[in-house]
């Protein structure tokens, strides 16, 4: 099993999770976090660090949030989406996407 980031992520970016992961597993996009589920160990540490409640085990997901199990893998394995390691600011506007829903149709690739 692995942690999935859900869409509550995109436009955020917040990075609170990525300073605690023990592995790196975080890859970094233009306006969302991804986990690599290659490189994910299932210790569960991000899940109370994300200000967005964004990350949840795979077996945990919202059903709603269902499709970000592949979309996870899928984006971990874009060339130009790096590894990321220590933490950044969000995004200049994250506080004002944190709470929205349905934010898909926004993931920047």
């Amino acid at each position: 099993m692995t942690h999935v980031v859900t869409e509550a992520c995109i436009r955020c970016k917040y990075t609170d999770c990525v300073d605690v992961c023990p592995v790196d597993c975080f890859k970094e996009g233009p306006n969302f976090l991804t986990i690599d589920p290659e490189e994910c160990i299932d210790c569960g540490v991000c899940i109370p660090e994300c200000p967005a409640n964004a990350i949840f085990p795979e077996e945990d997901l919202p059903k709603d949030q269902l499709h970000m199990t592949a979309l996870n893998a899928e984006l971990a394995k874009l060339p130009t989406w790096k590894t990321l390691s220590k933490r950044k600011d969000p995004l200049p506007d994250a506080d004002e996407w944190r709470d929205k829903t349905g934010k898909l149709s926004e993931l920047k690739r």
